[in-house]
């Protein structure tokens, strides 16, 4: 075999060497792509919800004295404001069915995530109402129904409205300020919680200033107590429905209003 002939016969195995290579590479960067696509979204979606709710029904359940909706109020906006700081890179920092539904119709997500996050929000709901029973004694959880949402008023249209108004509140400032191109700002997660805080304050003792298909159907399901529980989504659907309204006809930016382009 002569010198030109070895060398063409290892360059020509060196070049395969570099093929295979590039394959592995392009099979572990697109197994890398759809984790960080679809698996950790949901994954953050899952785990932040989780801990919101934990945090919302536990400052329900320990809210004793006179301190009336103050200690819920705060603890729901500041859980939910450095969760979405944790997460928001990763999921959005939805935890909230509502908040993904006006995302996605605010161009906001795509839809192959819709439902997994509403899956994993609700399962995370689900984990938060139940580390919450794991932790406080069973008269203490249940004098307050686990922190599960319970309509005193037999008005139940108001109660209703009132829902869809905080919700409208919500999700407004959620697709304005994280979404819209021209009002987004690095303040968000911060403008979000303190939305939730407000609208607790607002509205806590109309109907519990839900706002979260999940946060209510976490501590139902373990506390077993459905009081008028279809109020915590009709009221939030219909919300997520108006501030997308609204932003996709009058607020939203040129991409995303659907007139006056």
């Amino acid at each position: 075999m002569s010198g030109a002939e070895t060398k063409t016969e290892i360059f020509t195995v060196t070049d395969m060497g570099e093929l295979m290579g590039e394959k592995d590479m392009s099979s572990t960067n697109m197994k890398r792509s759809i984790f960080e696509q679809y698996v950790q979204p949901c994954l953050a979606e899952l785990f932040g919800t989780c801990l919101f709710v934990f945090v919302g029904c536990a400052s329900v359940i320990g809210n004793v004295g006179t301190a009336g909706v103050l200690q819920p109020a705060v603890a729901h906006g500041l859980a939910l404001g450095v969760a979405i700081m944790m997460f928001g890179q990763i999921s959005g920092g939805h935890f909230n069915p509502a908040v993904s539904l006006s995302a996605y119709l605010c161009g906001g997500m795509d839809l192959l995530l819709l439902v997994p996050y509403i899956l994993a929000q609700m399962l995370g709901g689900l984990g938060g109402a139940g580390l919450t029973r794991a932790v406080y004694p069973f008269n203490v959880y249940n004098a307050s129904f686990g922190g599960a949402f319970h309509v005193v008023s037999d008005d139940l249209a108001t109660v209703t409205l009132a829902e869809v108004i905080m919700t409208t509140f919500l999700t407004i400032v959620v697709c304005m300020g994280a979404i819209n191109s021209q009002t987004r700002s690095p303040l968000a997660p911060f403008c979000i919680g303190l939305t939730v805080t407000a609208n607790i304050l607002a509205g806590g003792m109309l109907s519990g200033a839900c706002m979260n298909p999940a946060r209510a159907f976490g501590p139902a399901v373990v506390a077993n107590h459905w009081n008028h529980h279809w109020i915590y989504w009709v009221g939030p659907t219909c919300g997520a429905l108006t501030s997308v309204s609204l932003i996709r006809f009058v607020f939203g930016d040129k991409k995303t209003r659907i007139v006056f382009k």
